[in-house]
């Protein structure tokens, strides 16, 4: 029987705001890239080398650079892992997020891969700890079929009642509550109008809440739910464009987490040891769906109410046929539209080339500006990215990272102030762009940074050192 009143604290590792979750990712994935692999005894220094370029100088001390590598980036983040060979690897979602830029995807598959109890935190005390409490559940699992059912009796859900109803609720935490009988006892209280909440004697509602409100950013961060402000009751509702994805969460809402830490007696060191490096192996994979959690710019979008256009999203499709990226043909689009206004007779000249191999440019359109240049051709780089919160150009703090290949990086110096970068982010508030000229003189005067991150190789005859000859056909 589900009794709600025996709360229990399961907090997660601190992060930070959601704004700051979005702006540090492109940051960890850009070190990690630059010096991974790498020797263990190495990693430290050149993680926190490399990282402290994109913080504040007052910021740039051991402690926070080493909860950057750590805590966040590490422990919460499951970026790199340690391999039993000695060196520094970074992970699968390290690498899919910087092929991809779907920074929504990448907190999708941290949601889907949580669970309590799990290897974040220190494993002698806090996990032994969750253990000893039989603490058992894949939580975002259970938030989002709460939710759904929630829906479905209109039944409104707010972040206090997923805080003491679930995400701190003893029953639920140890699986021993449905998210059908969670409902049930939220509306028994809705008709008596009894309000409830979690209550820490001596502590001040920010830390009651912390940990509540860390978890549900991850959901927001994810693009699984919207919170919704009316007269400071913030409720929680599904977005319904990520059906599709939520649905995968759901089905696991009543199954164990999949990493069976009971399966391992953390009384002893070397055992604890063992966990350790067998989690966070697992934590640095990416999850059985990372595939389908692809986000679309109509989905961060979504506004409670709305339903998904099935036009749309064929037109979304052809459009994707046609370019590849989302940005590009939204910047091919923008183009035309810019060239238009200026002189119609110059939309001709907008090409779209992404599809164009070794040419270093997504678009080709024409300066369309008063002067002599009018009709100068104007090459555009399109790098979008997804993500939940917009960037802030008037936050000093604010730095991002892209990757160009070196086509690109050799036609913006030929190109000089002709070749132009749009960054494109689709985000929840809409879609914003940034546009950079003149790129190979900002990177020749330092405004902009970059760092070589591959090698080619050339070999010739001379350098080998011996050859064999194998059989044709290998038993496997």
């Amino acid at each position: 029987m589900y009794d709600h009143n025996k709360q229990y604290r399961c907090t997660i590792i601190r992060g930070k705001s959601k704004k700051e979750m979005d702006d540090l990712l492109p940051a960890y994935a850009s070190v990690i890239d630059e010096i991974c692999p790498c020797r263990h005894e190495d990693f430290e220094s050149l993680f926190n080398n490399a990282f402290q370029r994109f913080l504040p100088e007052s910021d740039r001390i051991k402690k926070t650079l080493d909860n950057h590598r750590t805590e966040i980036s590490g422990k919460l983040f499951g970026m790199y892992f340690y391999a039993e060979d000695g060196m520094v690897y970074e992970s699968e979602r390290t690498q899919k997020y910087l092929s991809d830029s779907d920074q929504p995807a990448f907190f999708k598959d941290i949601c889907y891969k949580m669970q309590f109890p799990n290897g974040m935190q220190k494993v002698s005390t806090t996990v032994a700890q969750r253990v000893k409490d039989e603490i058992s559940i894949r939580p975002f699992a259970f938030v989002l079929k709460l939710l759904q059912i929630a829906m479905t009796a209109k039944i409104d859900i707010t972040k206090r009642m997923l805080g003491y109803y679930v995400l701190n609720s003893l029953d639920v935490l140890q699986g021993k509550a449905s998210p059908y009988e969670v409902l049930e006892a939220i509306e028994k209280d809705i008709k008596a109008g009894i309000e409830r909440d979690i209550v820490v004697p001596g502590k001040a509602t920010s830390f009651t809440h912390q940990h509540i409100n860390e978890q549900i950013n991850y959901l927001e961060l994810a693009n699984l739910i919207r919170i919704i402000d009316e007269n400071h009751d913030k409720r929680v509702v599904l977005n319904l464009s990520e059906m599709e994805t939520i649905e995968l969460f759901i089905q696991e809402y009543d199954k164990k987490p999949a990493f069976d830490v009971y399966s391992y007696d953390l009384g002893t060191i070397e055992e604890r040891k063992i966990f350790q490096f067998n989690w966070d192996a697992y934590y640095a994979r990416l999850s059985e769906y990372a595939s389908k959690f692809t986000t679309s710019s109509n989905s961060l979008s979504y506004k409670e109410g709305e339903t998904s256009e099935k036009d749309e999203t064929k037109k979304q499709g052809q459009n994707l046929v046609q370019f590849g990226d989302e940005g590009e043909a939204l910047v091919y689009e923008y183009e035309k539209n810019r060239v238009s206004k200026f002189n119609p007779h110059l939309v001709r000249k907008v090409l779209a080339l992404g599809k164009t191999r070794g040419i270093g440019y997504d678009i080709q359109s024409v300066i369309a500006e008063p002067g002599d240049m009018a009709e100068f051709v104007k090459y555009i780089e399109v790098k979008s990215t997804k993500r939940f919160t917009c960037p802030d150009l008037q936050d000093s703090l604010w730095i991002d990272t892209l990757n160009i290949t070196r086509n690109e990086y050799v036609a913006a110096k030929q190109h000089g102030e002709f070749y132009y970068i749009y960054r494109v982010y689709f985000t929840s508030q809409g879609i914003t762009m940034f546009i950079i000229g003149d790129v190979g003189k900002k990177l020749d005067d330092g405004r902009m940074q970059a760092t070589p991150m591959t090698y080619r190789v050339d070999f010739s005859s001379s350098s080998v050192d011996g050859t064999e000859t194998l059989q044709s056909k290998v038993t496997i």
